[in-house]
């Protein structure tokens, strides 16, 4: 229980359900902070409190559980660390991966609980072979199947969603309403839950530093200078701070982060255009294609609120001999990073997900270099 009208609602339909509910409340942060600022953040100790009030109506045991350790090692420190290697991380992503359907799970089955219930706009139905399969929400401008594509078949199994054919966030807030609960008309939480300011870009800087590096056009010729490359995301456009204008005099957006050599890639707006993503790190939500290694045909979201693109997707060997996912969108993915998570669906059904670890542009470089050279 977060401390929002989701998971308040979601523990109340669980118990009305018939099932013996406890409510838990998850500690991600040693020093957290007393009070919200509008939404920004979450799980602060007003989010507790929330949480417990909502219990106490309901009528459940409430506990808190500190993970603060294993949420620094999972999701923070792995942040800081995708960031310093030029990738785009999802911190939701790993949360539910290695907190909330990992470390939760495990202790609340280590516990005798037969299953985790959140909040979570999704599904999960059942096969007529008893197979589960979680699918998008009946609301698809709440559906959060994709933060969830991350799960396995494993976690399927302990996993419920309770708001899942839920027509709409309205009718969850006057439910809540009609229960008494305070947190009826509480703000949803935005942003990144350990960096509740919004300044990423500052947080980084104090925990990776900063330091001076070129920032390159395609060619590999400096346009300028940055001041830290882990500040600059693929697709960014505002603060390059570049002086010169491009030839053409059309705004440059990054391509590519470098952090290897502290470099920062620039160059037009269709350069972001991606043919082709792979990632090794893929896992399967329910049974996998019969045979996932000739291509099938799927749609392919790179972000929460992306909209689904029809695509082709295979699982490959690469130059190393290890397995990835390669996903071919029938039309260029725009301004794809690497460290994003690409979630596969056929229909409403989450097939499964990979951590982008590569992309194919769809504006090759050549013509750019033989201009150059000329």
């Amino acid at each position: 229980m977060s401390g929002g009208v989701d998971s308040a609602v979601a523990a109340a339909r669980a118990v009305d359900a018939g099932h013996d509910v406890v409510g838990v409340h998850l500690a991600l942060s040693r020093m957290p902070g007393t009070l919200r600022t509008g939404s920004r953040g979450c799980c602060t100790i007003e989010d507790s409190m929330d949480a417990q009030r909502a219990a106490n109506l309901i009528g459940i045991p409430y506990y808190v559980w500190d993970f603060s350790e294993r949420f620094k090692a999972d999701v923070v420190d792995d942040f800081i660390a995708e960031y310093s290697a030029g990738r785009t991380p999802n911190p939701c992503m790993r949360c539910n991966e290695r907190i909330k359907f990992s470390a939760l799970l495990e202790k609340a089955v280590s516990l005798g609980f037969d299953a985790v219930v959140t909040g979570h706009y999704a599904s999960i139905t059942t096969d007529a072979a008893g197979n589960r399969e979680l699918h998008r929400a009946a609301a698809w401008a709440k559906d959060q199947s994709y933060v969830l594509g991350v799960l396995t078949t494993e976690q399927l199994a302990y996993a419920m969603f309770p708001l899942g054919a839920t027509p709409s966030k309205a009718e969850v807030r006057a439910e809540a309403a009609a229960r008494g609960f305070s947190v009826a008309s509480k703000p949803d939480s935005h942003d990144i839950c350990f960096i509740p300011d919004g300044d990423t870009r500052g947080w980084l800087a104090e925990r990776v530093g900063a330091e001076t590096g070129d920032i390159l056009d395609r060619t590999g010729a400096k346009l300028g200078e940055h001041e830290g490359a882990h500040a600059y995301t693929v697709g960014q456009r505002r603060g390059l701070q570049i002086g010169t204008p491009a030839a053409d005099g059309k705004p440059r957006f990054v391509l590519e982060v470098r952090p290897k050599d502290n470099t920062v890639v620039v160059g037009p707006k269709e350069a972001l255009d991606i043919a082709e993503i792979a990632g090794s790190r893929f896992t399967w939500a329910g049974l996998p294609p019969l045979n996932s290694h000739m291509p099938f045909e799927c749609e392919v979201q790179i972000r929460a609120h992306a909209d689904p693109v029809p695509a082709t997707a295979v699982v490959s060997t690469d130059a190393a001999g290890a397995e990835e996912l390669v996903v071919t969108p029938h039309v260029p993915l725009n301004g794809v990073a690497p460290g994003q998570t690409a979630v596969v669906y056929v229909g409403t059904r989450v097939l499964g997900q990979c951590t982008i670890d590569r992309t194919v542009s769809a504006v090759p470089v050549e013509p750019l270099l033989a201009e150059a050279r000329a």
